[in-house]
């Protein structure tokens, strides 16, 4: 089973994308920062700078992922079908 279920492709998550080079993904409940880290950096090969994670009121885990400045989320964001 996958930590990381799917991304998120909402207004905001185009907005922090672009302003501030994050990705919004939906992720396991039972997976941690470090968890969520190292998975993005194995599946994608871009270097994570933090995960912040919250809980949803429906009971989802959003997982928000800066990548360091190296590697910009909009590359893999066009390489998930989200642009």
């Amino acid at each position: 089973m996958s930590i990381i279920k799917y991304p998120l492709s909402t207004e905001k998550s185009i907005r922090l994308m672009e302003s501030e080079n994050k990705l919004v993904f939906v992720v396991d409940r039972k997976s941690n920062k470090e968890d969520i880290k190292l998975e993005i950096e194995k599946q994608f090969k871009m270097k994570v700078k933090t995960v912040n994670t919250l809980i949803t009121p429906e009971g989802k885990k959003k997982a928000y992922v800066k990548f360091a400045d190296e590697t910009p989320a909009i590359d893999l964001a066009t390489k998930l079908g989200l642009m």
